[in-house]
């Protein structure tokens, strides 16, 4: 089972998306990022290898240490313990400071819009080892989505590659890395793309090529 929060922090006049989710336990990780206009302006991550292998009581802590990190950050942002530097054009308030306020509850993670992920060349990705990503990231409308973080994992591999990209205007974003040696039967492609208010995957099933004799 994976856990996830996402939080609107309003500091001042801006409102910053805080996001925390379980990698899974392929990866074991906590990963908590904070959105500005799209943008990652902060990401912690954990491990949680001392968990596995998860059962239920282990799960019920992952579950708590998963909402302990997410308040964390939240909780310093307020107090101004963890620092944000706002990319120019897009000042935090006219002071150009950062001031504490409320923290506003986002949408349950059951209502999130949903981000439609599109792989343009799905039939000639991968040549040799050398993948490379065209996508295409559209709203639930069919509109392509600009800025929309980009995330790549490989599930089963020998090594973990996280490349990562940023959609443009025309929703478009394309990612080149070295593809692992494949270690599992149920290793997966899985790409991931999220904006403030919705997010999306899709997943493609891997297989790791006979040897010839």
């Amino acid at each position: 089972m994976l856990f996830g929060h996402n939080t609107n922090v309003r500091l001042g006049d801006s409102v910053f998306h805080v996001q925390t989710e379980d990698r899974g336990a392929v990866h074991a990780l906590i990963d908590t990022t904070v959105y500005h206009g799209g943008r990652v302006l902060h990401r912690r991550t954990n491990n949680y290898f001392d968990l596995l292998p998860l059962n239920d009581d282990r799960r019920e802590a992952l579950r708590l240490r998963l909402e302990d990190q997410h308040t964390t950050v939240i909780e310093e942002m307020r107090s101004g313990a963890l620092q944000l530097v706002v990319p120019a054009g897009k000042t935090a308030n006219d002071s150009g400071s950062v001031s504490p306020g409320r923290v506003v509850p986002a949408r349950p993670s059951h209502e999130t819009a949903t981000l439609a992920l599109e792989l343009a060349n799905a039939k000639s990705w991968l040549s040799g080892r050398h993948a490379k990503l065209q996508l295409l990231v559209r709203d639930s409308h069919g509109s392509p989505v600009d800025r929309a973080q980009i995330r790549v994992e490989i599930e089963g591999g020998e090594t973990v590659i996280v490349p990562e990209a940023q959609t443009g205007a025309s929703g478009e974003a394309q990612l080149e890395f070295e593809m692992p040696k494949i270690t599992s039967p149920n290793a997966a492609l899985v790409i991931r793309a999220e904006n403030q208010s919705a997010k999306g995957y899709i997943r493609f099933g891997l297989r790791a090529k006979p040897r010839v004799a």
